[in-house]
């Protein structure tokens, strides 16, 4: 029932930004959370960061506190994430998906999309 797409994806340089999108299709009101992701080859699936959809209550992991922010629109039908002073360990494909309570355990629900490439590369 709900649908998401990532785009926003890119290659940039250390220190740059990009802004990743999630938009969504189907009745967003009936999920707890959107969350973030990303894989990097040979490394496990890790949780980015989510946002609880009722009052925009946010969750980061340790290693992009303070440089990613996680917002929706006012339809709360597109999820962004915001990534400042990118550095190369952030190189990953980065997947949206509803998120299970509570908001720290970052767990998935519904399937997987294609995601969006991100690299940071000098």
């Amino acid at each position: 029932q709900l649908q998401l797409v990532e785009s926003g994806g890119g290659l940039v340089q250390p220190g740059g930004s990009l802004r990743l999108s999630c938009a969504a299709s189907g009745f967003t009101s009936r999920y707890y959370a959107i969350g973030w992701f990303r894989q990097a080859p040979g490394k496990e699936r890790e949780g980015v960061s989510c946002i609880r959809l009722t009052d925009g209550t946010t969750y980061y992991a340790d290693s992009v506190q303070g440089r990613f922010t996680i917002s929706t629109d006012n339809a709360k039908n597109t999820v962004y994430l915001q990534m400042n002073s990118l550095k190369p360990e952030d190189t990953a494909v980065y997947y949206c998906a509803a998120v299970r309570p509570p908001l720290a355990t970052m767990t998935p629900l519904g399937s997987w999309g294609q995601g969006t490439q991100v690299t940071v590369s000098s």
